[in-house]
Protein backbone atom coordinates (compact mmCIF):
# COMPACT_ATOMS: atom_id res chain seq x y z
CA UNK A 1 0.00 0.00 0.00
CA UNK A 2 1.51 3.41 -0.79
CA UNK A 3 2.63 5.70 1.66
CA UNK A 4 1.45 9.07 1.67
CA UNK A 5 5.25 10.26 0.47
CA UNK A 6 4.03 8.22 -1.98
CA UNK A 7 0.91 9.47 -3.14
CA UNK A 8 2.03 12.96 -3.14
CA UNK A 9 4.74 12.79 -4.80
CA UNK A 10 2.95 10.89 -7.60
CA UNK A 11 0.29 13.63 -7.63
CA UNK A 12 3.11 16.46 -8.23
CA UNK A 13 5.12 14.31 -10.82
CA UNK A 14 1.49 13.67 -12.58
CA UNK A 15 1.18 17.17 -12.20
CA UNK A 16 4.12 18.58 -13.30
CA UNK A 17 3.65 16.02 -17.00
CA UNK A 18 0.84 17.52 -17.53
CA UNK A 19 1.93 21.09 -17.37
CA UNK A 20 5.03 20.19 -19.01
CA UNK A 21 2.95 19.03 -21.96
CA UNK A 22 1.45 22.34 -21.98
CA UNK A 23 4.68 23.71 -22.52
CA UNK A 24 6.57 21.28 -24.43
CA UNK A 25 4.40 20.44 -27.69
CA UNK A 26 1.89 22.68 -28.79
CA UNK A 27 2.10 22.09 -31.85
CA UNK A 28 3.36 17.78 -30.94
CA UNK A 29 1.41 15.19 -29.11
CA UNK A 30 4.48 13.17 -29.20
CA UNK A 31 5.59 11.76 -25.16
CA UNK A 32 8.45 14.22 -24.73
CA UNK A 33 10.04 17.48 -26.09
CA UNK A 34 13.61 14.98 -26.86
CA UNK A 35 11.58 13.12 -29.24
CA UNK A 36 10.15 15.57 -31.03
CA UNK A 37 13.78 17.17 -31.46
CA UNK A 38 15.16 14.22 -32.38
CA UNK A 39 12.75 13.91 -35.35
CA UNK A 40 13.37 17.55 -36.39
CA UNK A 41 17.22 16.71 -36.26
CA UNK A 42 16.78 13.78 -38.02
CA UNK A 43 14.29 14.05 -40.25
CA UNK A 44 13.44 18.36 -40.92
CA UNK A 45 16.44 20.18 -40.51
CA UNK A 46 18.85 18.35 -42.79
CA UNK A 47 16.35 18.55 -46.06
CA UNK A 48 14.95 22.01 -45.16
CA UNK A 49 15.32 24.44 -47.71
CA UNK A 50 17.00 27.87 -46.42
CA UNK A 51 14.02 29.91 -47.23
CA UNK A 52 11.61 27.98 -44.89
CA UNK A 53 14.91 28.01 -42.22
CA UNK A 54 14.90 31.83 -42.94
CA UNK A 55 11.08 32.24 -42.38
CA UNK A 56 10.66 29.75 -39.25
CA UNK A 57 13.59 31.95 -37.85
CA UNK A 58 11.68 35.04 -38.48
CA UNK A 59 8.36 33.89 -36.91
CA UNK A 60 10.12 32.44 -33.74
CA UNK A 61 10.43 36.35 -33.01
CA UNK A 62 6.76 37.15 -33.71
CA UNK A 63 4.93 37.97 -30.20
CA UNK A 64 2.22 35.56 -31.49
CA UNK A 65 5.13 32.98 -32.85
CA UNK A 66 2.61 29.73 -31.56
CA UNK A 67 0.12 30.10 -34.38
CA UNK A 68 2.85 29.13 -36.74
CA UNK A 69 3.18 25.87 -38.21
CA UNK A 70 5.26 23.16 -37.04
CA UNK A 71 8.49 22.99 -38.48
CA UNK A 72 7.46 18.75 -39.51
CA UNK A 73 4.80 20.20 -41.44
CA UNK A 74 6.61 20.41 -45.10
CA UNK A 75 4.86 19.28 -48.12
CA UNK A 76 6.59 16.85 -50.11
CA UNK A 77 6.98 17.30 -53.92
CA UNK A 78 5.51 14.69 -56.10
CA UNK A 79 6.81 12.67 -58.69
CA UNK A 80 5.93 14.51 -61.92
CA UNK A 81 3.81 12.17 -63.31
CA UNK A 82 1.64 12.00 -59.84
CA UNK A 83 -1.42 14.38 -60.64
CA UNK A 84 -1.46 17.08 -57.77
CA UNK A 85 -3.39 19.43 -56.85
CA UNK A 86 -3.17 22.74 -59.16
CA UNK A 87 -5.08 25.25 -56.35
CA UNK A 88 -4.66 25.24 -52.70
CA UNK A 89 -6.76 27.56 -50.42
CA UNK A 90 -5.74 28.80 -46.98
CA UNK A 91 -7.36 30.36 -44.35
CA UNK A 92 -5.55 32.05 -41.74
CA UNK A 93 -2.13 31.77 -42.93
CA UNK A 94 -0.17 34.09 -40.38
CA UNK A 95 3.71 35.04 -41.31
CA UNK A 96 3.07 31.83 -44.15
CA UNK A 97 5.39 29.36 -42.95
CA UNK A 98 3.00 26.60 -44.03
CA UNK A 99 2.35 28.45 -47.32
CA UNK A 100 5.77 28.70 -47.99
CA UNK A 101 5.61 25.13 -47.82
CA UNK A 102 2.98 24.61 -49.87
CA UNK A 103 4.35 26.99 -52.52
CA UNK A 104 7.69 24.84 -52.99
CA UNK A 105 6.32 21.49 -53.47
CA UNK A 106 3.23 22.79 -55.94
CA UNK A 107 4.21 23.31 -59.58
CA UNK A 108 5.17 26.71 -60.96
CA UNK A 109 2.52 26.97 -62.73
CA UNK A 110 0.10 26.43 -59.50
CA UNK A 111 -1.71 28.46 -57.25
CA UNK A 112 -2.71 29.45 -54.20
CA UNK A 113 -5.50 31.24 -52.26
CA UNK A 114 -4.30 32.05 -49.31
CA UNK A 115 -6.64 34.32 -46.70
CA UNK A 116 -6.29 35.78 -43.67
CA UNK A 117 -7.89 38.60 -41.43
CA UNK A 118 -4.42 39.90 -41.35
CA UNK A 119 -1.94 41.12 -43.91
CA UNK A 120 0.46 42.66 -42.11
CA UNK A 121 1.60 39.24 -40.68
CA UNK A 122 1.28 37.99 -44.47
CA UNK A 123 4.22 40.48 -45.25
CA UNK A 124 6.36 39.55 -42.70
CA UNK A 125 7.42 36.35 -44.79
CA UNK A 126 6.94 37.61 -48.33
CA UNK A 127 9.78 39.01 -48.83
CA UNK A 128 10.76 35.57 -48.41
CA UNK A 129 8.81 34.10 -50.31
CA UNK A 130 10.02 36.22 -53.45
CA UNK A 131 13.56 35.43 -53.21
CA UNK A 132 12.44 31.58 -52.89
CA UNK A 133 11.03 32.73 -56.68
CA UNK A 134 7.07 31.05 -55.54
CA UNK A 135 5.50 34.70 -54.60
CA UNK A 136 3.89 34.27 -57.91
CA UNK A 137 2.08 31.50 -56.95
CA UNK A 138 0.06 33.44 -53.87
CA UNK A 139 -2.98 35.24 -54.18
CA UNK A 140 -3.27 37.23 -51.01
CA UNK A 141 -6.95 38.39 -50.05
CA UNK A 142 -7.30 40.42 -46.32
CA UNK A 143 -10.80 39.07 -44.83
CA UNK A 144 -12.60 35.90 -43.78
CA UNK A 145 -12.02 33.04 -45.52
CA UNK A 146 -16.17 31.75 -46.58
CA UNK A 147 -16.79 35.26 -47.60
CA UNK A 148 -14.06 35.36 -49.80
CA UNK A 149 -14.54 32.26 -51.38
CA UNK A 150 -18.50 33.35 -52.33
CA UNK A 151 -16.97 35.84 -53.87
CA UNK A 152 -14.53 34.44 -55.81
CA UNK A 153 -16.80 31.83 -57.07
CA UNK A 154 -19.37 33.97 -57.91
CA UNK A 155 -16.15 35.70 -60.68
CA UNK A 156 -17.49 34.24 -64.14
CA UNK A 157 -13.51 35.23 -64.80
CA UNK A 158 -11.64 32.80 -62.45
CA UNK A 159 -14.61 30.43 -62.67
CA UNK A 160 -13.67 29.88 -66.27
CA UNK A 161 -10.03 29.26 -65.88
CA UNK A 162 -10.65 25.80 -64.00
CA UNK A 163 -12.12 22.67 -65.67
CA UNK A 164 -13.54 21.30 -63.37
CA UNK A 165 -11.00 18.60 -63.52
CA UNK A 166 -8.45 19.82 -61.16
CA UNK A 167 -8.25 18.47 -57.09
CA UNK A 168 -9.28 21.29 -54.68
CA UNK A 169 -7.69 21.90 -50.80
CA UNK A 170 -9.27 23.74 -49.04
CA UNK A 171 -7.70 24.50 -45.30
CA UNK A 172 -9.30 26.12 -42.32
CA UNK A 173 -7.70 26.86 -39.09
CA UNK A 174 -9.42 26.78 -35.63
CA UNK A 175 -7.18 29.36 -34.39
CA UNK A 176 -9.26 32.53 -33.66
CA UNK A 177 -12.69 31.00 -34.97
CA UNK A 178 -14.39 29.18 -32.26
CA UNK A 179 -18.08 28.37 -32.35
CA UNK A 180 -17.84 30.22 -35.63
CA UNK A 181 -15.93 27.19 -37.11
CA UNK A 182 -19.13 25.23 -36.44
CA UNK A 183 -21.28 27.88 -37.70
CA UNK A 184 -19.79 27.22 -41.00
CA UNK A 185 -19.24 24.00 -41.53
CA UNK A 186 -21.88 23.10 -44.30
CA UNK A 187 -20.45 26.06 -46.35
CA UNK A 188 -16.85 24.11 -45.64
CA UNK A 189 -18.20 21.11 -46.78
CA UNK A 190 -20.13 22.46 -49.73
CA UNK A 191 -16.76 23.84 -51.27
CA UNK A 192 -14.84 20.79 -50.24
CA UNK A 193 -17.03 18.80 -52.45
CA UNK A 194 -16.13 20.90 -55.66
CA UNK A 195 -13.46 19.34 -58.48
CA UNK A 196 -13.13 16.46 -55.84
CA UNK A 197 -11.66 18.46 -53.25
CA UNK A 198 -10.28 17.97 -49.84
CA UNK A 199 -10.95 20.14 -46.62
CA UNK A 200 -8.39 20.11 -43.40
CA UNK A 201 -9.19 20.97 -40.05
CA UNK A 202 -6.29 21.86 -38.15
CA UNK A 203 -5.93 21.38 -33.96
CA UNK A 204 -8.45 19.21 -34.03
CA UNK A 205 -6.40 17.17 -31.08
CA UNK A 206 -5.49 20.98 -29.44
CA UNK A 207 -2.97 19.89 -27.51
CA UNK A 208 -4.37 16.52 -26.20
CA UNK A 209 -6.91 18.59 -24.57
CA UNK A 210 -9.70 16.46 -26.06
CA UNK A 211 -9.29 13.86 -23.42
CA UNK A 212 -8.20 15.33 -20.59
CA UNK A 213 -9.92 15.98 -17.78
CA UNK A 214 -11.94 18.96 -17.47
CA UNK A 215 -10.24 20.16 -14.07
CA UNK A 216 -6.39 19.49 -15.68
CA UNK A 217 -3.81 22.46 -15.66
CA UNK A 218 -3.93 23.87 -19.27
CA UNK A 219 -3.30 27.48 -20.60
CA UNK A 220 -6.22 29.80 -21.08
CA UNK A 221 -6.22 29.54 -24.46
CA UNK A 222 -6.40 25.77 -24.87
CA UNK A 223 -9.03 25.47 -21.99
CA UNK A 224 -11.34 28.41 -24.40
CA UNK A 225 -11.16 26.40 -27.54
CA UNK A 226 -11.17 23.18 -26.08
CA UNK A 227 -15.33 22.50 -26.02
CA UNK A 228 -15.62 23.83 -29.35
CA UNK A 229 -12.72 21.58 -31.15
CA UNK A 230 -14.70 18.50 -29.22
CA UNK A 231 -18.35 19.82 -30.87
CA UNK A 232 -16.33 19.99 -34.55
CA UNK A 233 -14.75 16.87 -33.77
CA UNK A 234 -18.53 15.27 -33.47
CA UNK A 235 -20.00 17.20 -36.03
CA UNK A 236 -17.28 15.73 -38.60
CA UNK A 237 -17.62 12.36 -37.75
CA UNK A 238 -21.46 12.67 -37.77
CA UNK A 239 -21.74 14.56 -41.01
CA UNK A 240 -23.26 11.69 -43.52
CA UNK A 241 -21.42 13.49 -46.28
CA UNK A 242 -18.17 13.07 -46.01
CA UNK A 243 -15.30 10.45 -44.77
CA UNK A 244 -12.65 11.62 -42.67
CA UNK A 245 -9.53 10.65 -41.57
CA UNK A 246 -8.27 11.87 -38.40
CA UNK A 247 -4.19 12.34 -38.31
CA UNK A 248 -2.00 12.58 -35.04
CA UNK A 249 0.39 15.01 -36.91
CA UNK A 250 1.52 18.39 -35.04
CA UNK A 251 -1.48 19.36 -33.00
CA UNK A 252 -4.16 17.18 -34.97
CA UNK A 253 -5.41 17.35 -38.43
CA UNK A 254 -8.97 16.27 -40.05
CA UNK A 255 -8.81 15.41 -43.79
CA UNK A 256 -12.35 15.59 -45.00
CA UNK A 257 -13.42 14.24 -48.78
CA UNK A 258 -17.05 14.90 -49.84
CA UNK A 259 -18.88 11.90 -50.90
CA UNK A 260 -22.39 12.60 -51.03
Amino acid sequence: MATAEQQQNDSVEKNEGQSRHQEVGHKSLLQSDALYQYILETSVYPREPESMKELREITAKHPWNIMTTSADGAVPQPPPQAHWRTEDHRDRVFTGYSLLATALALPDDGKILAMDINRENFEIGLPVMEKAGVAHKVDFREGPGLPLLDQIRSDPIRSNQRTGEEPRVIRFRLRGRGQGQLHQLPQAVDRAGEGGGVIGYDNTLWNGSVVAPPDAPMRKYVRYYRDFVLELNKALAADPRIEICQLPVGDGITLCRRII
